[in-house]
């Protein structure tokens, strides 16, 4: 076969991807089964199951359903892999000519979960 013969030639495997925007911890985030991702701080243990039910978005191919301003019946199953904390910012206040300098530290807290699937 020549280039041009398999070039314009295109695979014709269907594959749905669903996915969901969730809101928790004041932010949103776009989520699919088997990622993980960073939340604010939740008091649940290492290994435990979240669920996130402010779905504002569920997404399957073509098909999408928009809430108002959640979707009914709609949420999204986690697993808590473990907490950490974000990196390092600095604060650092100053003032010139009075000799007013402050140099404070701050590390986010997060838990990371692993999203095991989505129900619509």
């Amino acid at each position: 076969m020549a280039a041009s013969e398999t070039k314009g030639k295109k695979s014709k495997k269907k594959t749905t991807h669903i996915y969901a925007v969730v809101q928790t911890g004041g932010k949103q985030y776009r989520v699919s089964s088997g990622e993980t991702i960073d939340v604010e701080h939740i008091q649940a243990k290492e290994g435990d199951s979240v669920e996130l039910d402010q779905v504002l978005l569920v997404a399957e191919g073509k098909k999408v359903s928009v809430g108002t301003p959640i979707v009914e019946g709609a949420k999204v199953i986690a697993e808590v892999v473990g907490d950490g904390k974000g990196e390092k910012t600095i604060v650092f206040k100053y003032k010139s000519k009075v000799h007013y300098r402050k140099k404070r530290g701050h590390r986010q807290p997060y838990t990371r979960l692993a999203i095991k699937e989505i129900v619509c």
